[in-house]
Protein backbone atom coordinates (compact mmCIF):
# COMPACT_ATOMS: atom_id res chain seq x y z
CA UNK A 1 0.00 0.00 0.00
CA UNK A 2 1.30 3.54 -1.13
CA UNK A 3 1.81 5.89 1.30
CA UNK A 4 -0.75 8.74 0.87
CA UNK A 5 1.45 11.55 2.92
CA UNK A 6 4.38 11.81 0.22
CA UNK A 7 1.95 12.09 -2.67
CA UNK A 8 1.81 15.83 -4.13
CA UNK A 9 -1.50 17.79 -3.80
CA UNK A 10 -2.70 21.31 -2.30
CA UNK A 11 -0.93 21.32 0.64
CA UNK A 12 2.02 20.58 -0.65
CA UNK A 13 2.65 24.84 -0.88
CA UNK A 14 1.84 25.01 2.64
CA UNK A 15 4.41 22.24 3.55
CA UNK A 16 7.23 24.05 1.56
CA UNK A 17 6.27 27.77 3.10
CA UNK A 18 6.23 26.03 6.63
CA UNK A 19 9.94 24.47 5.74
CA UNK A 20 11.18 28.61 4.65
CA UNK A 21 9.54 29.72 7.47
CA UNK A 22 11.30 27.04 9.71
CA UNK A 23 15.16 28.14 7.94
CA UNK A 24 14.09 31.54 8.28
CA UNK A 25 14.04 31.08 12.06
CA UNK A 26 16.71 28.98 12.16
CA UNK A 27 19.15 31.73 10.22
CA UNK A 28 17.59 33.83 12.78
CA UNK A 29 18.50 31.72 15.73
CA UNK A 30 22.27 31.77 14.77
CA UNK A 31 23.04 35.09 13.13
CA UNK A 32 23.88 36.60 16.67
CA UNK A 33 26.10 33.63 17.89
CA UNK A 34 28.08 33.60 15.18
CA UNK A 35 28.80 36.83 13.79
CA UNK A 36 30.28 36.69 17.73
CA UNK A 37 32.31 34.16 17.05
CA UNK A 38 33.67 34.81 13.86
CA UNK A 39 34.09 38.61 14.83
CA UNK A 40 36.24 36.71 17.78
CA UNK A 41 38.29 34.50 15.68
CA UNK A 42 39.47 37.62 13.41
CA UNK A 43 40.03 40.10 16.08
CA UNK A 44 41.96 37.56 17.58
CA UNK A 45 43.89 36.85 14.80
CA UNK A 46 44.54 40.01 14.55
CA UNK A 47 45.69 40.22 18.04
CA UNK A 48 48.32 37.48 17.24
CA UNK A 49 49.48 39.11 14.05
CA UNK A 50 49.72 42.82 15.75
CA UNK A 51 50.94 42.33 18.98
CA UNK A 52 47.59 43.93 20.39
CA UNK A 53 44.71 43.30 23.11
CA UNK A 54 41.95 45.09 21.65
CA UNK A 55 40.88 43.69 18.79
CA UNK A 56 39.23 40.86 20.01
CA UNK A 57 36.58 42.75 22.12
CA UNK A 58 36.08 45.19 18.77
CA UNK A 59 35.63 41.87 16.92
CA UNK A 60 33.11 40.58 18.95
CA UNK A 61 31.27 43.88 19.35
CA UNK A 62 31.54 44.16 15.42
CA UNK A 63 30.77 40.66 14.92
CA UNK A 64 27.41 41.34 17.16
CA UNK A 65 26.23 44.49 14.85
CA UNK A 66 26.73 42.42 11.93
CA UNK A 67 24.37 39.78 13.49
CA UNK A 68 22.05 42.32 14.74
CA UNK A 69 21.63 43.61 11.37
CA UNK A 70 20.98 39.94 9.71
CA UNK A 71 18.29 39.67 12.28
CA UNK A 72 16.91 42.43 11.68
CA UNK A 73 17.09 42.19 7.56
CA UNK A 74 15.84 38.52 8.58
CA UNK A 75 12.92 39.45 10.26
CA UNK A 76 11.62 42.43 7.78
CA UNK A 77 11.57 40.33 5.12
CA UNK A 78 9.44 37.95 7.18
CA UNK A 79 7.32 40.57 8.28
CA UNK A 80 6.76 41.72 4.98
CA UNK A 81 5.66 38.16 3.72
CA UNK A 82 3.48 37.59 6.25
CA UNK A 83 1.82 40.59 5.67
CA UNK A 84 0.63 40.47 2.40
Amino acid sequence: MADDNNTPGPNSKGSLKDLVTAESMVQLALALPAGCVIGWLAGAGLDKHFGTSWMGITGILLGALGGFIQIFRVSSKYLKRSGQ
